[in-house]
């Protein structure tokens, strides 16, 4: 055996182990794969390795839409990566990935892929949180959720969940706008408003009342609205949400009173709409638990606070089709108590 194979096999057994031995194996026998070092035992490993490991970078590129970045979070170079998916591509058959010096995304093969395996994957994880019997979580959570409630409600409160898991790893997936569960490998959600029942499976976790708010500075300077109809002669703010309202209702002694209100400000997140009230440019209407550290510091008052408006359920959403992980179990459980601990009395 020549000088250069000796030393190649002496690394494939005696992997470093900062790297762990199934990326030395993969990386080994990908680049070298004429060489053989007798060593029943170590292919033996690599086989039962390969496929799995394979199916766990698939998994990682399809949802960061980056080779580099799962080869990161996989302990393996971009270089390596990329063979290994080829070499799936290769094996199964079909093209996973559109590759593009922009972007990396899932061909309508991928996606399907995708959703049949992630089941298996999270089968394997459930297996291996089982028998360690200890209830530590590891591995990636991805959460979804308008980046309202991760920073409002989520965040703040998340350091209780994760000093119990210091193992797991969790990606936030921030938008105002719906994620697609699926197609974004999204393990839970965390939703406002009706649900399609079709595409989740749903935990209503309780209910969002929406307020009216505005900062006492600019009460001093424009005075405070009695009745809704005094709204009109105001400064609005249209957050999100209200913009798509055709008009803000309000209900008081079982009457009801509608004011249709062009917003003198208009921002498409509620973090910019909650900083534009709490500046003295206007009125806004909102989530009570969306401002609810601004009304506890006194940095925002509610107006009008005799007249109801509408609410809305909050739920969280675990993709239906698939077994769920552990992690996302335990963490809808730390996020439905949580929010229960606000609306206590």
């Amino acid at each position: 055996m020549r000088r250069r194979d000796l030393d190649l096999c002496h690394r494939v057994s005696n992997p470093d182990p900062m790297r762990g031995s199934t990326a030395w194996s993969l990386d080994w026998f990908i680049r070298y794969p004429a060489v053989d070092c007798g060593n029943a035992f170590v292919k033996f490993d690599f086989q039962m390795n390969d496929r799995f490991f394979s199916l766990q970078l698939f998994a990682h590129v399809a949802r960061s839409a980056s080779f580099s970045v799962a080869a990161r979070e996989m302990g393996v170079s971009q270089p390596t990566a990329s063979r290994i998916i080829a070499a799936l591509e290769q094996q199964i058959g079909v093209s996973l990935f559109l590759r593009t010096t922009r972007a990396v995304t899932l061909t309508e093969a991928g996606a399907d892929y995708l959703q049949r395996i992630e089941p298996i994957l999270t089968a394997l994880e459930e297996a291996d949180h089982a028998v360690r019997g200890t209830g530590e979580l590891r591995g990636m959570l991805r959460v979804a959720a308008s980046s309202a409630a991760a920073t409002r409600g989520i965040l703040p409160r998340l350091a209780r969940f994760t000093d119990l898991h210091p193992n797991l790893r969790i990606e936030f997936i921030l938008n105002d706008d719906r994620q697609d569960l699926v197609s974004e490998a999204v393990d839970v959600a965390l939703r406002a408003g009706p649900l399609d029942d079709s595409m989740a499976v749903a935990r209503r976790i309780g209910t969002v009342h929406r307020v009216v708010v505005t900062a006492p500075g600019y009460l001093a300077k424009a005075g405070t609205p009695r009745v809704p109809a005094d709204l009109s002669d105001h400064a609005i703010i249209l957050s999100p949400a209200a913009r798509v309202m055709e008009g803000w209702t309000f209900r008081r002694d079982g009457k009801t009173a509608s004011v249709r209100l062009k917003g003198r400000f208009i921002l498409n997140t509620l973090d910019a709409a909650v900083a534009a009230a709490v500046a003295e440019l206007g009125i806004l209407s909102t989530g009570d638990l969306s401002v609810l550290q601004e009304l506890e510091t006194g940095r925002l008052v509610r107006i009008l606070p005799d007249w109801e408006m509408s609410s809305v359920d909050i739920s969280l959403v675990l993709p239906a089709g698939r077994a769920t992980k552990p992690s996302a179990r335990a963490f809808a459980d730390f996020v439905e108590a949580e929010f229960r601990k606000l609306h206590a009395p």
